[in-house]
């Protein structure tokens, strides 16, 4: 049986939109460089999450990106300090500038480090009625000492969906970091740097795709229901 009219009570029907595909093309493309901001989930000198992001940063160079990386050293934990302390602002603006991310934290006791899940507590998820990470893309990694896991990535996906970040399906877990880079913080040859040559490429495509039309994609009846006021109230975890 066909429904030709909807009967839908509970909707506001000025509110209510059908998508539309010609919403998603009548947008003009950026000239701009894709711009992304890369975070790693450890402070030791010979850092292989470091290491990591800044290979997955060479590429996107390399692919015509502009990058940046934010060192966590001097971030101090969540409610430890102001929302205006120096490293908590300079990480917040790195957030708001950039149209997608690379999350690369260690694995540590079967999980993201500390240090990881510091710098992404500190990004809110609301200021006002925007989302600074809302519609943006991310890319996972991770390096682990031992054999292979992909505990740490899954983590990073659930808190990239947990900030409505657009996360690829792709993702790069390098076991046994210690060999596969050498004296400079370089990666070696391997199909570990393949895997993160390919998570990039995808980055790059999805980003492409998707940062001239985020606005759309993430509009949403319910909040177009609700005041900014209301909105900020409902996600603001100051109070927790």
């Amino acid at each position: 049986m066909f429904i030709n009219t909807p009967d839908l009570p509970n909707v506001q029907a000025d509110l209510f939109e059908s998508p539309s595909h010609s919403q998603l093309s009548a947008v003009s493309p950026s000239r701009h460089a894709p711009r992304f901001l890369l975070l790693y989930g450890s402070l030791r000198e010979r850092s292989y999450s470091r290491f990591l992001a800044e290979e997955a940063g060479r590429l996107l160079t390399a692919m015509g990106a502009e990058v940046r990386m934010f060192d966590p050293k001097g971030l101090p934990l969540p409610d430890e300090a102001p929302d205006n302390h120096p490293k908590v602002l300079e990480l917040r603006e790195l957030v708001l500038w950039a149209e997608g991310m690379v999350w690369c934290t260690p694995e540590r006791h079967g999980a993201m480090t500390g240090i990881m899940k510091t710098q992404i507590d500190w990004i809110p998820l609301s200021v006002g009625a925007v989302r600074p990470t809302q519609g943006k893309t991310l890319a996972v990694l991770e390096v682990s000492g031992g054999s292979q896991s992909f505990n740490a990535v899954n983590q990073l996906r659930i808190l990239g969906r947990w900030m409505r970040m657009l996360t690829i399906p792709n993702q790069s877990s390098v076991p046994k970091a210690f060999l596969e880079f050498d004296e400079d913080g370089r990666m070696k040859p391997s199909a570990y740097y393949d895997r993160v040559v390919d998570v990039m490429e995808e980055l790059m495509k999805f980003t492409l795709l998707t940062r001239d039309v985020s606005p759309y994609l993430t509009d949403r009846y319910s909040e177009r229901k609700e005041s900014a006021e209301a909105l900020s109230l409902r996600v603001n975890q100051h109070s927790i």
